[in-house]
């Protein structure tokens, strides 16, 4: 089965409702740049709600940054949405994981530049945040890393068209913070019932 991360929570009712549909992943954005960001208190009171995996985002930290976060709130996974090195990576891993903004072949190119089993692509929106944009890429771009590793799916997934993603591109995880959002930061129930009725459909359908 595909595997469900929601991103960009900033509520404990949030949590609750994505614990109670299923959703495998939640992301906690700790980069100040975007209207997801959440301090190390309101991560405590998010996570009292939620006893699955979580993912702390980040945007080009210090590794005393990371560290503080991980020891603070106790979140392991580290996924870097900057301009982070390979060897900056490795020095998290293993339970961290580089996200790279994909507009043409060229950035997948440079995406195989960093190690560990996983990857995310999401999309690279030239002036805007590394993430949580809502634009989507061409989703062809991915096709030859999702069969060389784990791969996150992420840019512009919402409940209409994240089957479709799946169907091409047989992702390890899709990644949806925007596309189930009422407001940045705050998630729609519907929408996130949607979304994750589309990918339990799709997966049924591939298993046929």
């Amino acid at each position: 089965m595909t595997e469900i991360k929601v991103c960009g929570l900033t509520r404990p009712e949030d949590a609750e409702r994505c614990a109670a549909l299923g959703v495998d992943v939640i992301g906690l954005n700790f980069w100040p740049g975007t209207p997801r960001c959440v301090d190390v208190a309101t991560a405590r009171s998010i996570l009292e709600q939620w006893s699955g995996e979580v993912v702390a985002v980040f945007v080009d930290p210090t590794p005393e940054r990371v560290a503080e976060v991980r020891e603070a709130t106790g979140i392991s996974w580290v996924q870097l949405h900057g301009d982070e090195s390979p060897a900056f990576l490795a020095s998290l891993q293993p339970h961290a994981y580089k996200a790279v903004g994909v507009a043409d072949a060229a950035d997948v190119t440079s995406a195989r530049r960093f190690g560990g089993d996983h990857l995310l692509l999401d999309a690279r929106v030239p002036g805007a945040m590394p993430g949580g944009t809502g634009h989507a890429f061409d989703w062809a771009l991915a096709e030859a890393i999702a069969a060389e590793r784990s791969l996150t799916l992420a840019g512009g997934l919402r409940p209409d068209n994240v089957a479709e993603a799946i169907a091409r591109i047989r992702p390890f995880r899709v990644d949806v913070a925007s596309g189930v959002e009422s407001a940045p930061g705050i998630k729609s129930a519907a929408l996130l019932e949607a979304f994750v009725a589309a990918v339990r459909d799709a997966d049924d359908r591939s298993a046929t």
